[in-house]
């Protein structure tokens, strides 16, 4: 049916929910699924892609890239260079 078969018939269809442009990680598979208050222990994890660096991860997650140091501390066991990250490495995401 059409947008015109609608009109004819005199019905309304529901209007679509439009996508939040910010989810990008509650809608990303890479990001693993933690609680609002993650329980103590409970870390979130990243699977870096092709293209990310740091800074644009510390900007979807912390909403400032300024904040990168804070993903390279607490993975500075896989990350020797901060500017050398590659695709499929897990870092832990630190919250608070």
């Amino acid at each position: 049916m059409g947008l015109f078969d609608f009109l004819k018939k005199g019905e309304e269809k529901p209007a679509a929910k439009p996508a939040a442009n910010n989810d990008f990680f509650k809608n990303n598979p890479n990001v693993a699924a933690q609680p609002a208050q993650p329980a103590q222990g409970a870390q979130e994890y990243y699977t870096v892609q092709s293209g990310d660096s740091l800074s644009k991860i510390a900007k979807h997650v912390y909403g400032d890239a300024q904040q990168w140091h804070k993903i390279h501390q607490a993975n500075t066991d896989q990350i020797k260079d901060p500017n050398l990250i590659h695709p499929g490495q897990k870092l832990v995401i630190p919250r608070g």
